[in-house]
């Protein structure tokens, strides 16, 4: 039907041909629905809109000066949940027939569901969207406002939870959260955040890691959007003041994707946050991450000794968890034992186990991995080392034979050592178990279908700079985002030469003993990047961003 009203428009001359592939375009790389595209791109007004609609559907279109609405006043077997989700409001209702007012006349399944729950006679109305919000918006507000009559009249927690749940399980909830999924799937999308506030219900996802809009629904979906993901992810439905967390499988263009559940109380409502975590769509392998040859030797040297730590830092998104993974993949043999802790366990890998902490039950880093010791493991992965407990375990199981890899929460390798002094560990130990530490960021891979190349001579004599191959910049295409498609890695490695490990034991700090690693061959974050944009798979811009130098 959508597509017969853009043609009805078009042949009104109400849009121009570019402007119909415009607004087609938008719906689909948006899932909205016709009309709300019309109105967010301001293709029609709201009035022409209504007029079209009336024109298009033969329903009458609804004098502005019309009474009020009845909603929750008439006796109608459908709940008010379900108007407030499509927009629809009861103008009139008696055995002969219900009188319902829209502005969005091409919503086939609402008018299907209310003529059959209603088993009388339907008479269609068109108003503005404008006309049927402020109506919606009065009701809610006196819904607020009138208290309960008796304490028998007000409602139970029991009844707020069925509510809830009655709320997740309509058809439209059901199925405008699996739209929101798979049309983030489809943008290879790595997050989704779904963001009440008092405009709407607001969809954005992270794509190469940058936030982009993606779609605005109305604010009365907020609560049924929420608790239909609650319900999926075996949440509390009832619980609105705490956060949770969850996971969820999702069948998507034939393939089960797992979701990562995340929610949070907020001013207007919960915000919730799925991380996609597509198995299929996780190469683990230090070449598919992009690490090239001399990193990835010095990777398979310091995870194939016997014991030690090998650690990985960055900021959160930076990719260090893949990284654990293609390390524990490349050492998972049958005849090593490996046990890991994280918070959460993100991808299931065969042959390892694997222990999501529980906070909540005195199920810790620390305390995982302090019974790990019991376990006859080779290697251990921690997740992250956040404190001196954990740090002091690590060093402990590093010198009775275990290997062990983690995270570190730092800007550099070098401040990787000065973060662990500062926890409390003595500079002897680290010098005794450190093998190596990873540095790691992940820039936006450029786009080789519109790639443009171009003279960087300003750009690069501010940062003294010679480049060493054409550099290119980002102009944006049909098949990019914005010039940019994928990310790959960009990498520093600080290994435990004689000369890093003097400078540990006078408890240098971090920029000394980067200084030392450099003068002895280490490559930094910022050198890596360079040769990224010499080698045309990224630009400058994307390097200073994630390197944080200007």
């Amino acid at each position: 039907m959508e597509h017969r009203f853009l043609a009805h428009l078009a042949s009104r001359a109400r849009l121009t041909e570019v402007a119909a592939e415009r607004v087609d375009r938008v719906r689909r790389e948006t899932l909205d629905r016709l009309a709300a595209v019309l109105l967010k791109l301001s293709v029609l007004s709201e009035a022409d809109l209504a007029d079209e609609m009336a024109a298009f559907s033969g329903h009458p279109r609804l004098d502005t000066r019309a009474a009020g609405p009845l909603l929750a006043a008439t006796d109608l077997p459908v709940a008010a949940s379900f108007l407030r989700a499509h927009q629809l409001v009861v103008l009139a209702a008696d055995e002969a027939g219900v009188t319902v007012a829209c502005w969005d006349a091409l919503d086939e399944y609402a008018a299907k569901a209310l003529a059959f729950a209603c088993e009388r006679p339907i008479a269609w109305t068109i108003a503005t969207h404008s006309q049927i919000q402020h109506w919606l918006h009065a009701d809610d507000a006196r819904s607020r406002t009138a208290p309960p009559t008796s304490a028998v009249d007000a409602p139970s927690d029991d009844d707020e939870i069925d509510r809830l749940k009655d709320l997740a399980s309509e058809a439209p909830v059901i199925r405008l959260v699996q739209q929101i999924i798979n049309d983030a799937v489809q943008r290879r999308a790595s997050d989704i955040h779904l963001e009440a506030s008092e405009s709407g219900l607001h969809v954005r996802v992270r794509m190469d890691g940058l936030l982009r809009e993606a779609a605005t629904h109305s604010k009365e979906l907020a609560s049924s959007v929420v608790s239909r993901l609650k319900v999926m992810a075996g949440l509390n439905i009832a619980e609105r003041r705490l956060p949770q967390d969850g996971r969820i499988s999702v069948t998507v263009q034939g393939r089960e994707i797992d979701f990562r559940v995340a929610t949070a109380p907020t001013l207007h409502g919960e915000s919730v946050v799925l991380r996609i975590l597509d198995r299929q769509d996780v190469a683990l392998d230090f070449a598919a991450l992009g690490f090239d040859a001399h990193v990835t030797r010095q990777l398979h040297d310091a995870i194939g000794r016997p014991h030690g730590i090998v650690l990985v830092t960055g900021p959160t998104g930076s990719g260090k968890t893949t990284t654990l993974y293609a390390a524990l993949k490349e050492i998972n043999t049958p005849d090593k034992k490996i046990l890991t802790v994280e918070d959460p366990v993100e991808y299931v890998l065969q042959g390892i186990n694997q222990v999501p902490i529980k906070p909540q039950i005195g199920l810790t880093f620390a305390g995982a991995l302090r019974s790990f010791l019991r376990q006859d493991p080779d290697v251990m992965m921690v997740g992250e080392i956040r404190d001196r407990e954990t740090a002091e375990i690590a060093i402990q199981a590093a010198l009775t034979g275990h290997l062990l890899l983690s995270t570190l929460h730092t800007n550099t390798a070098a401040a990787a050592v000065t973060r662990l002094l500062d926890m409390g560990i003595d500079d002897y130990l680290l010098t005794s178990t450190l093998h190596l530490i990873v540095g790691q960021r992940l820039v936006r891979r450029l786009c080789e279908h519109c790639r443009e190349p171009y003279e960087p001579s300003a750009e690069a004599a501010r940062y003294r700079i010679a480049p060493a191959g054409v550099w290119y910049r980002a102009r944006g295409c049909r098949v990019c985002q914005g010039g940019y498609k994928g990310r790959t890695t960009i990498v520093e490695i600080l290994a435990m030469s004689d000369g890093v490990r003097s400078k540990i034991l006078q408890r240098a700090d971090a920029h000394q003993i980067e200084q030392v690693a450099i003068g002895e061959g280490m490559r930094t974050l910022f050198r890596h990047g360079i040769e990224r944009v010499d080698a045309g798979l990224t630009t400058l811009e994307e390097v200073l961003r994630v390197t944080h130098l200007t």
